[in-house]
């Protein structure tokens, strides 16, 4: 097998598979890849995670699971035997039924929050509120909307599994959206590569929100771990962010009590447009360890880190997070211009990639390449919130 497509979930065909286990192994393909592959898709069958599909693929030393019922999310990954994920007081994953995004004030979406990645968009995110009229919720609807088309394609010759999945966000007399979201999984990168594409359905122009939440846990994060990000601007994004706004780079141990603290960016970009975020804990018993965020800056020009270093039972767990807008409320980030206004049939397109780095010279290398892309411009810390970036500094 030099190229295979396996569909598993599709809306025409009314398809959704059985339960799959497919591997190198099993493959005339294993021993041209060099190493090991697999695929797990199956059902969850229990509690408030019945009727969850999970999509498990690795390739070498790097695994992620995939939730195409939770809007293509990111449960949880693997790289080089590290873990990628939190621990969450929910602590499985909840099938959208079981997420009233009414709730708690509209802060509903929260019941459903635990992945290693989850996105909030399209067509708002955010706090809940009243927009013209409008109730929103938090962080939108498309992290707790079904895929209604998931495939995967294996190809030898490029090395590669890409994962494929469509979700879309739709409401009569309201915005309409499709999300089409590729997983590569490459025989060279410690990591996974995510590519978006989002299109405007509806029959009048839209704007666009959307947010990458990246949750990250320990070992990543832990005591003394610090996080390197070339920038033009900082700003802290209110009161209890600025109070914190002289350690904004360290994390704390687990502190119970903590109150969390948002960080608002405008990142450097090289000549390509490529910029970074890296989190690196101190050298310990797990010897070098980083993990970069790289991004595209043209459709991913924001960065907002989140830091909620609280006791472990309520969440520990930070998030680096590029964006197309700040995760401010929806009409001030529309009268702010940062909301791309998408006529129909028009798309948006979105490219970053997690990896790992377990070596002394590659975690070297990559905290350079920030230390380098810094030295470009100075980098500006506002000690209070900045106004155009959050409303807490219009008032």
């Amino acid at each position: 097998m030099d190229e295979k497509t396996i569909l598993l979930i599709d809306e025409t065909t009314n398809r959704h598979a059985a339960p799959v286990c497919l591997n190198s192994t099993l493959d005339d393909a294993g021993p041209a890849w060099g190493q090991p592959w697999s695929l797990r898709f199956e059902t969850l069958k229990t509690g408030v995670s019945a009727g969850v599909d999970v999509l498990s693929v690795q390739l070498g030393d790097v695994s992620f699971e995939i939730l195409p019922t939770r809007g293509m999310g990111l449960w949880k990954g693997t790289v080089s035997g590290f873990p990628l994920k939190w621990n969450s007081p929910v602590s499985r994953p909840v099938h959208p039924a079981y997420v009233p995004l009414q709730d708690r004030g509209g802060l509903g979406w929260l019941h459903g929050f635990n992945e290693l990645l989850c996105r909030c968009g399209m067509g708002f995110n955010g706090p809940p509120g009243n927009d013209a009229g409008k109730t929103i919720t938090l962080h939108g609807r498309v992290a707790n909307l079904p895929a209604h088309h998931l495939r995967v394609e294996i190809s030898a010759p490029k090395q590669q599994i890409q994962v494929i999945g469509v979700v879309e966000e739709q409401s009569m007399f309201g915005d309409c959206f499709r999300l089409e979201t590729t997983y590569t999984f490459r025989s060279n990168l410690s990591g996974i590569e995510i590519f978006d594409r989002m299109t405007n359905l509806g029959g009048h122009k839209a704007p666009l929100s959307m947010l990458y939440h990246l949750n990250i846990g320990e070992p990543f994060l832990q005591q003394g771990s610090q996080v390197h990000i070339p920038f033009r601007t900082l700003a802290p994004r209110d009161a209890q962010a600025a109070s914190g706004i002289s350690t904004w780079q360290t994390y704390l141990p687990p502190t119970t009590g903590y109150a969390e603290e948002a960080y608002f960016f405008d990142p450097i970009a090289d000549e390509q447009g490529q910029s970074l975020a890296v989190l690196a804990p101190p050298e310990g018993n797990q010897g070098p360890l980083a993990l970069a965020v790289k991004f595209d800056k043209h459709s991913l020009p924001w960065l907002t880190v989140w830091k909620n270093t609280c006791d472990v039972a309520t969440g520990y767990v930070t998030g680096i997070e590029p964006s197309v807008n700040f995760p401010n409320f929806h009409s001030f980030e529309r009268e702010q211009g940062r909301l791309p206004l998408l006529a129909p049939g028009a798309s948006y397109e979105t490219r970053f990639e997690l990896e790992v780095f377990t070596q002394q010279r590659d975690v070297d290398a990559v905290l350079s390449r920030v230390h380098e892309l810094q030295t470009l411009i100075p980098g500006v810390i506002h000690h209070f919130p900045k106004p155009g970036w959050s409303p807490s500094a219009e008032v």
